[in-house]
């Protein structure tokens, strides 16, 4: 029988220096070998330098910058010149294979102007071996251009995206940072896209929401994007829906923050006046201050009364978000009366609301049309900016104020208590889960589940969502 032999690992010799391969790998992070072999066996380069360029610039930049040191000495002079933005920025050979797009760039150029490229590249690696260094710049000159068609990249930003090329511990400004993240996308400079999505997570608020958002989404940066949702479903209500700032939120954000079932609000009627402010905003483009509640209603109240505002050709792009709300959620009768005043909604859905309520009180408060805890369940919170004890009675009259009870003896409810807080730049969550449980007035049943939680946080959203399933 013939014997079976594992197949043997025949290697190919690049150049004088013994620089040795497998045959079936390639020379790609090798340029010294690819160089040697390339003169050696008379094999054309330009295949192997366009696989360089289209696929492994991210090992080319490793190579090139690995043991090079990110700034040069001061009497080094400048070896590359990058047109771009109607300016000439100088720039050193290292520091540029830091961007992807500059290595690019470079690989290209060098393509053009010399017949072997790679030699050029490999005067770079034996000029960066340990021995006295050079005054003069081992390769020539060379010149390469970029355009920018981005209108987020200012020169200032730019300047500053390059600066970052010879040092990790560049200033980022907070007003110039939307330049630098666009500079840094279209440089492929990645470390400094981080920085840059670090401090803008930090730095949202109600002016900076709308820019921070599209940037996010424009580059595809889904952690910038999760942390804008995030803020805007803690800070919808108390914060930005007080703020002119709310005009700026796109419908697209604004709905998405409306399903989410983080979502913080007082009570189902706060969030319908935020929305019915962000439609007015939407309406009025030229006022610079938010104004005063009747006013929005006046406004809303002030077209003909042949049909509803979302039934209108003005108002129809603007039912997607109404039908986010939990209207069911709205008790007041005072609240209803002026929802119904304005003609906003369509008569078909106030109809739905009051029968709903109506057989509710009829049949004990039975909610029979709410079936979902997490998507139709009524939200009460409260926003806590201070320590608290359990039997602390100085709290917001809204949190205790007395509302019509039930005369059951007993009360079947589905219900969750829910915490968050931001810690550190991260949402800190804290949950009960859901919850069913009979009340009634003797002592074993009349009180719910308690959500103990640790954290430093500071305010902390508070939430419990109920719901009175039939019983």
């Amino acid at each position: 029988m013939l014997s079976q032999h594992p197949s043997r690992l025949d290697r190919k010799i690049s150049g004088l220096n013994d620089r040795w391969r497998f045959p079936r790998e390639s020379y790609l992070g090798d340029l010294l070998g690819l160089s040697q072999y390339s003169r050696a066996t008379g094999v054309d380069i330009s295949d192997e330098l366009k696989i360089i360029d289209r696929l492994h610039i991210p090992q080319l930049q490793k190579i090139l910058t690995g043991s090079i040191k990110r700034k040069p000495s001061q009497d080094t002079l400048a070896d590359v010149t990058l047109d771009c933005l109607g300016f000439k920025w100088e720039l050193h050979q290292p520091q540029l294979f830091h961007s992807g797009t500059l290595t690019k760039l470079y690989i290209s150029a060098l393509s053009q102007k010399h017949t072997d490229p790679l030699k050029e590249l490999e005067k770079l690696l034996i000029a960066d071996l340990p021995k006295e260094q050079p005054k003069k710049s081992p390769v020539k000159k060379i010149l390469i251009s970029l355009k920018i068609n981005d209108p987020l990249v200012t020169k200032n930003a730019f300047a500053t995206a390059l600066k970052s090329l010879y040092s990790n511990e560049t200033i980022l400004h907070i007003e110039d940072v939307l330049g630098v993240l666009a500079s840094a996308h279209i440089l492929q400079f990645t470390s400094l896209f981080k920085r840059c999505v670090s401090l803008m997570k930090d730095g949202i608020s109600p002016c900076t929401i709308q820019p921070y958002y599209t940037a996010a989404c424009k580059y595809n940066e889904e952690l910038l994007v999760t942390a804008c949702e995030k803020w805007l479903e803690m800070n919808l209500v108390p914060l930005i829906g007080k703020q002119i700032h709310l005009r700026t939120i796109p419908q697209e954000l604004l709905q998405k923050v409306l399903k989410s079932q983080r979502l913080f609000t007082f009570n189902e009627f706060e969030l319908l006046k935020t929305t019915l402010y962000w439609v007015y905003l939407q309406l009025n483009l030229k006022l610079q201050a938010i104004p005063i509640y009747e006013t929005v209603l006046a406004f809303f109240g002030s077209f003909p009364k042949k049909c509803s505002f979302l039934e209108r050709e003005l108002g129809q792009k603007f039912l997607p978000v109404f039908q986010c709300l939990r209207l069911h959620g709205i008790t007041n009768s005072k609240d209803l009366e002026n929802i119904k005043h304005i003609n906003f909604f369509p008569e078909t859905w106030i109809v739905r609301i009051l029968a709903n309520h109506y057989h509710a009180l009829e049949s004990g408060g039975d909610m029979f049309q709410v079936r979902d805890l997490s998507t139709q369940g009524i939200r009460f919170g409260l926003l806590i900016n201070q320590r608290i004890k359990y039997s602390e009675m100085n709290l917001p009259a809204a949190v205790y104020e007395r509302s019509p009870v039930s005369l059951r003896p007993e009360r079947l409810m589905k219900y969750e208590i829910r915490a968050q807080s931001l810690v550190d730049g991260n949402w800190e969550e804290f949950s009960t889960n859901m919850l069913t449980q009979k009340f009634g007035l003797i002592k074993s049943n009349n009180k719910s589940h308690s959500l103990k939680i640790e954290t430093v946080g500071n305010p902390i959203f508070v939430t419990f969502v109920f719901i009175f399933p039939i019983s």
